[in-house]
């Protein structure tokens, strides 16, 4: 740092940085090393996820505590990366979903085995398509 702010700031930025940087290291490990691609949506949406937010969480301590300064730049980003992570994970893991029931996975099941069906008469929501007299069929609604 720049040594304008006190040595217990360096020391917390530090540390949060060197958190992040491992957070992101081992959810990039694990998008590459895990066997099915609903097991590799936990590296990148939880540790890669925790680990950029630690990382801007230090870049908001420093520019306070060394500069004395606020900024919104790393807030907006980890609303944005917030938001959007899980809303990404749900959208690939319900194609993901629909291409096994549907037999056009290209990579077989994983460890874990194909998902059961869903208990009762339900199916996923991602495959039924509404029925008469259900919301959304468009007759009468």
């Amino acid at each position: 740092m720049n040594g304008a702010g006190p040595a217990s700031a360096d020391l917390i930025v530090s540390a949060l940085v060197v958190l992040g940087g491992v957070f992101a290291l081992i959810g990039s490990w694990g998008l590459v090393r895990l066997p099915s691609l609903m097991e590799r949506l936990h590296g990148p949406t939880k540790a890669t996820t925790l680990g950029l937010g630690a990382m801007l969480v230090g870049s908001v301590l420093w520019f306070q505590l060394a500069e004395g300064v606020w900024t919104t730049h790393e807030l907006l980003v980890s609303v944005f990366l917030f938001v959007t992570a899980p809303i990404s994970a749900n959208m690939i893991a319900k194609v993901h979903l629909h291409r096994l029931r549907q037999g056009e996975a290209s990579a077989g099941a994983g460890p874990a085995g194909t998902p059961a069906p869903p208990p009762g008469a339900a199916d996923w929501a991602t495959h039924e398509a509404p029925h008469d007299g259900t919301p959304g069929d468009f007759v009468g609604d």
